[in-house]
């Protein structure tokens, strides 16, 4: 308030030093002492009024208002100052009156000017609030436009991109939303059933139903049940803090073709169990691979255990790795009947099982791609699946080590 009322001052004193030098110039010294004496109080009257007005203390309820206002003191200092000057100055009634007709037309132009200048002005102000109460009503495809000044252009592009990210945002978490119900239904599927399987084979058991050979039978299976809960809260605790960010590991330089090989080793015998063989292709000279060697383990044995899974029996599965634009490109194919194409985009999400897995009939806690999408992120890679001639490849890159 106080920066605003020097403000006012200062126009007021450069406005009235540049009337008293154009009235030294035309009339002397005594002109200007009467210019002042007409001149100060009706401007300062006016930007009282003015003041008071853009304070809030004098109300003003429309932008058009205030336009008018603007326009009703400008003209009202001019028809005011001509009728003082005319009495002190002794100015031709002849003369006032013909200044006063020219004055009149001025402002009833200038009125009409104003109108249609200010009625775009509040035409697209009226069209931002319309399209902001359908957005506050729940409408996120509402848009505003407004084209009468750059400014409020602006506003309106700024309104646009608020209602855009507004829209983006819950679009997100709703998916959030859908993807937390769908893992909650997935977490109970697969805690219940060896829940249930435990419950009725320890109630088998306490009831003495069993002989000593079925009990030892029944003991062994809850021990893999067992072992599978702990499986699925390792997974669940293991993925939970890698989407929180929530991890200290190190990373160094990985020689890839020895990690690969001591991984084909650890699981040479759940391939030989299922029939399918397994075999490396690593190009020549290949660097090593900025990366924590146990993670990079864990997403490996991950897409084998996958593949392995869905290969059929003499089937063959591929590790391979080359270096391409600056890292290393390594991908785990099969010759399995591959993944549809309405199941593609959704591989990597938690618990989502594809085709004969939608039932969840079958081993494992539906995290392992989850998990290794998340320990490749974390090492500044991505993970996809790639196109193959026959069956699935998923392809990962992992930054080379300098």
């Amino acid at each position: 308030m106080t920066r605003s009322l020097f403000a006012s001052t200062l126009v007021l004193a450069l406005a009235l030093a540049i009337s008293a030098v154009v009235m030294a110039i035309a009339s002397g010294g005594h002109a200007v002492v009467v210019t002042a004496e007409i001149l100060v109080p009706i401007g300062v009257l006016a930007l009282l009024v003015a003041q008071l007005v853009a304070s809030g203390r004098l109300r003003s309820t429309t932008l058009r208002t205030r336009f008018q206002l603007g326009l009703a003191l400008a003209l009202g200092q001019l028809l005011a100052a001509l009728l003082i000057g005319a009495a002190v100055m002794f100015v031709s009634d002849h003369d006032a009156l013909a200044t006063i007709g020219l004055l009149l037309f001025a402002a009833l132009i200038a009125a009409r000017a104003a109108q249609l200048l200010s009625g775009g002005v509040v035409a697209d102000i009226r069209a931002i609030r319309d399209g902001l109460r359908a957005v506050g009503a729940g409408d996120r495809n509402a848009r505003v436009a407004a084209s009468s000044s750059v400014e409020l252009e602006d506003l309106a592009a700024a309104a646009n991109r608020m209602i855009g990210t507004l829209q983006s945002e819950e679009q997100q978490r709703d998916a959030a939303d859908s993807a937390r119900r769908q893992v909650i239904a997935a977490v109970s599927h697969d805690l219940r059933t060896p829940l249930t399987s435990l419950r009725l084979l320890t109630q088998a058991l306490d009831d003495n139903l069993v002989d000593e050979v079925t009990a030892r039978r029944y003991v062994h299976t809850m021990g893999a049940n067992v072992q599978a809960l702990a499986a699925l809260v390792d997974d669940l605790f293991e993925l939970s803090r890698l989407d929180a960010g929530d991890f200290t590991w190190s990373t160094e330089a990985v020689a890839l073709s020895e990690l690969i090989n001591e991984t084909i080793t650890s699981m040479s015998a759940e391939a030989a169990a299922n029939s399918v063989i397994l075999d490396t292709q690593i190009a020549a000279g290949l660097g090593p691979a900025r990366a924590n060697p146990e993670k990079l383990q864990r997403v490996l044995c991950n897409l084998l255990q996958n593949a392995i899974h869905h290969t059929p029996s003499d089937g063959s599965v591929l590790v391979s790795a080359q270096a391409a634009n600056g890292t290393v490109h390594i991908a785990v194919s099969d010759t399995g009947d591959g993944i549809a194409a309405e199941d593609a985009p959704r591989v990597f999400e938690p618990f989502y099982r594809a085709g004969s897995d939608a039932a969840r009939a079958s081993a494992g806690s539906g995290l392992g791609l989850a998990i290794a999408r998340a320990i490749v992120e974390a090492h500044g890679g991505r993970i996809w699946l790639a196109e193959a001639p026959r069956g699935t490849r998923v392809q990962f890159t992992l930054p080379l080590a300098t």
